[in-house]
């Protein structure tokens, strides 16, 4: 699987979305979130893919057009995979 934040910086979304993901990750709470998210799963390793195609199937979604498409679940779903993503990323050297 590509690194995930190489698909992270890839990825195009709308930034009135990104700005929403942002104040949201202030609001992140890995506990609380991650059990409605991916129940039963906890390790970045196993939460990361399933985020990254909830995050796909969201924006296919949205590109569609479609009716069913939830901005509040988009916005979650990437916040949660933002900040997963920072947890498993190694610490830079300052």
């Amino acid at each position: 699987m590509r690194d995930v934040t190489q698909t992270l910086a890839e990825m195009r979304r709308p930034c009135l979305l990104m700005r929403a993901v942002r104040f949201g990750l202030t609001e992140y709470r890995r506990s609380h979130d991650l059990r409605r998210l991916t129940p039963g799963e906890t390790s970045p390793e196993q939460v990361l893919p399933r985020l990254l195609a909830a995050e796909a199937a969201l924006e296919d979604t949205r590109l569609r057009g479609d009716a069913a498409y939830s901005i509040s679940a988009h916005i979650e779903v990437l916040v949660a995979l933002i900040a997963e993503a920072r947890l498993q990323a190694p610490a830079r050297p300052a």
